[in-house]
């Protein structure tokens, strides 16, 4: 971590707070590739990343790269509409200023979604799944170097990264709506490549059900800061080795438009259980 972390996150919560005025948002979204439609559907400001000091733009498509404010039945709302990844080139405190943000600006539990690669042959693209449990095979994390006691403890404890009442939350609103939800272990990855067959049984043999190429710093340095942590993986292709098919992104994106309804349902769904 660098010692100006806390100083690059004052500056750029002070600029939203200029813009969007004393609002404090209790619930944040992260919204990942293909899946920001969510954030258009909110009526209060958005600011582009690119009009706030220190957050990083993604090049990525599907990633539109808006902070999005509003309210969902009552419940005041903070959506990062978009990310950036590691693979990028970004360092890894640009990878997750933007939930550090939402933190500094008050909210008190966040849900992150992200497309990701399914492992098990039996399950299907478009799948939803809340992830349970991750594992870091990147070799990076947003708490290497100097510890800001200021952010949170030297050596935060991840038994639950993944809240469990958060987690159930999802199960209730995935009953209610009735929208098929899978659970399972997310596996971490730089990327940009997919992964190897050879990685995929490895990932596979360690007990993941979904691999991918982003989530595990944004959950990491919000459990840092004592913010509890809900995601939600959109299935959006069997991984190599499994489906059988070449792997491109376009698909990933259309994969997870298809869902966008039931993904809507479950997003509100989710903050106003969360948020009450």
């Amino acid at each position: 971590m660098d010692i100006d972390t806390a100083h690059r996150i004052s500056a750029t919560v002070d600029a939203v707070r200029a813009r969007v005025g004393a609002r404090v948002p209790s619930i944040g979204v992260v919204l990942g590739s293909g899946l920001g439609a969510f954030g258009d559907t909110l009526t209060g400001p958005k600011i582009a990343y690119s009009e706030l000091p220190n957050m990083a733009t993604s090049k990525v498509v599907g990633h539109a790269g808006n902070l999005c404010f509003g309210d969902v039945g009552g419940v005041s709302v903070v959506c990062m509409q978009g990310r950036v990844h590691y693979y990028e080139g970004h360092s890894i405190d640009a990878v997750v200023h933007g939930v550090r943000t939402m933190a500094r600006l008050g909210v008190r539990a966040v849900l992150i979604t992200n497309a990701a690669g399914g492992v098990e042959s039996t399950w299907s693209a478009g799948d939803l799944m809340v992830i349970t449990d991750h594992l870091n095979l990147a070799g990076a994390s947003p708490l290497i170097g100097p510890n800001d006691a200021s952010l949170g403890p030297r050596f935060p404890d991840m038994t639950e990264a993944y809240d469990p009442e958060l987690r159930q939350m999802l199960r209730e609103v995935a009953r209610d709506e009735k929208v098929p939800l899978r659970e399972g272990i997310y596996a971490w990855l730089t990327g940009p490549t997919y992964e190897t067959p050879a990685e995929v049984r490895m990932v596979r043999g360690l007990g993941a059900q979904a691999v991918g190429m982003s989530t595990v710093p944004e959950v990491v340095a919000l459990r840092h800061m004592g913010v509890r942590v809900g995601a939600l993986s959109c299935i959006t292709n069997l991984a190599a080795g499994i489906g059988g098919q070449k792997l491109d992104h376009a698909e990933v994106e259309a994969t997870a438009r298809s869902r966008r309804e039931d993904l809507l349902r479950l997003l509100r769904g989710w903050i106003m259980k969360a948020g009450a």
